[in-house]
């Protein structure tokens, strides 16, 4: 079966108006003050959330990489250990709530659930780095307050993602077009 030009085209609109509100909620996100130089809400990680139901695995890479990216060209952080650290938070984190999402289909894990996963394992994973490369057992230190914000962030941004999802127009048409495009498929 030949694949339908107008689903490609679809999808590639689907990641330019994500990508476009990753990078805008990036730049939100960076003028919003910090209680310490590394702590972020993750108000760019919604466009990922919403994401999950409506792109397919590879476009969804593809916008993560567009934020990890977007985020680093708008903070000026690109040439520094803080894209690495953003990099590897980032990928960790779309990957497991990826995974939780599509492995967990038949339970239907929420929004709520998937913030709090994806900011734990971002938090985790930059939390290791720091020990590894910067603080090493003083970590530690910093760890609690750390978890707590992501636990905190992870939860509010869940909750925005589920309130949006079930009230918006577009994400009910996306999440159709979506399964129309699985059905001819299959």
């Amino acid at each position: 079966m030949t694949p339908n030009p107008f689903n490609k085209k679809k999808e590639g609109e689907r990641i330019a108006l994500l990508g476009a509100f990753c990078l805008f909620l990036s730049t939100v996100e960076y003028l919003i003050p910090k209680p310490a130089p590394f702590m972020r809400l993750g108000i760019a990680n919604l466009p990922l959330m919403l994401a999950l139901d409506i792109l397919s695995f590879r476009s969804f890479l593809l916008l993560s990489c567009i934020k990890i990216l977007g985020q680093a060209l708008i903070t000026g952080t690109l040439f520094s250990y803080i894209f690495i650290f953003s990099l590897a938070g980032t990928m960790f984190s779309a990957l497991s709530m990826y995974g939780a999402r599509k492995l967990l289909k038949s339970k239907r894990i929420g929004f709520i659930g998937l913030g709090v996963l994806g900011a734990l394992v971002s938090n985790i994973t930059q939390l290791a780095l720091a020990s590894l490369f910067i603080f090493g057992r003083s970590a530690r230190y910093i760890a609690p307050p750390f978890l707590v914000m992501g636990l905190v962030s992870g939860a509010v941004m869940g909750f925005f993602c589920e309130y949006f999802t079930r009230r918006s127009l577009w994400y009910a048409g996306e999440i159709k077009a979506r399964e129309g495009t699985e059905k001819g498929k299959g």
